[in-house]
């Protein structure tokens, strides 16, 4: 049993070097054709920007998002495991493909955060969801001029409007019935927050970090409240136990 259970980790720790090592080297090169793309086709073009306006917009943007990014890697890093993280944002659109695809997958395979399980079902789970992504692309492009009359039709534009919310409502109340106590002062925040001050949707990493605090203190409050509970518990029946063994 100690054998298998050593082999076991040994072939995990095998697959999570070569995971890095592949994932890192992946990154960089993404990066690099990412940056390198805009700037050679200004380079043949002659049409490369101001540097100096560049860097100025540069930096309006990244005091937004930089933020941002720090947030989803510390948030999705221990749900996807390094073989979905390096898959996950390399690929992009983890809030609405990734994350949910490996949230459900993880659900219908029954594994847990932080096991090697969980670690190659996100993987799998988000290779497959990028491979299909590829492929709807590829038939839009294919299809738009064909779809565009029925895609461009007015009666369907609420409905386009409402896809992200649609999909969040929908994975969001299969966490929130499973701990309702918790759920309701974070999600009542955040709505009269968005509500009195929609500008701040273009802060939600911030947010996030300011509700996963408020969701944290609750559950911590609430065992610490059932910890004190036990513990009287455990006073009285101890109590009990002597004053019978007195008797």
């Amino acid at each position: 049993m100690n054998e298998n259970i050593t082999e076991k980790q040994a072939y995990f720790d095998a697959y999570n070097r070569r995971t890095h090592l592949i994932g890192r080297l992946g990154l960089t090169v993404g990066l690099i054709l990412l940056i390198a793309a805009p700037f050679a086709m200004g380079s043949v073009l002659q049409a490369m920007p101001d540097y100096g306006a560049f860097l100025k917009g540069f930096a309006q943007i990244a005091v937004v998002y930089i933020p941002s990014c720090v947030v989803e890697f510390l948030i999705y890093t221990p749900m996807l495991g390094a073989g979905g993280s390096y898959l996950a944002f390399i690929t992009g659109n983890l809030i609405n493909m990734k994350i949910p695809c490996a949230v459900n997958a993880r659900d219908i395979a029954g594994t847990k955060m932080g096991t090697p399980e969980n670690e190659i079902i996100s993987t799998l789970s988000i290779a497959a969801s990028s491979l299909v992504t590829t492929l709807v692309i590829l038939l839009g492009v294919l299809l738009l001029i064909p779809l565009r009359p029925i895609l461009e039709a007015e009666v369907l534009q609420p409905a386009f409007n409402n896809v992200v919310p649609a999909l969040f409502g929908a994975m969001a109340f299969t966490y929130f019935r499973k701990g309702k106590k918790w759920v309701v002062i974070p999600l009542v925040l955040m709505t009269v927050l968005f509500m009195a001050v929609p500008g701040l949707i273009a802060n939600v990493g911030t947010l996030m970090i300011i509700s996963g605090i408020v969701t944290i203190a609750e559950a911590w409050l609430d065992f610490r409240k059932k910890k004190a509970a036990l513990a009287v518990e455990a006073g009285a029946d101890s109590a009990a136990e002597e004053e019978s063994s007195c008797r």
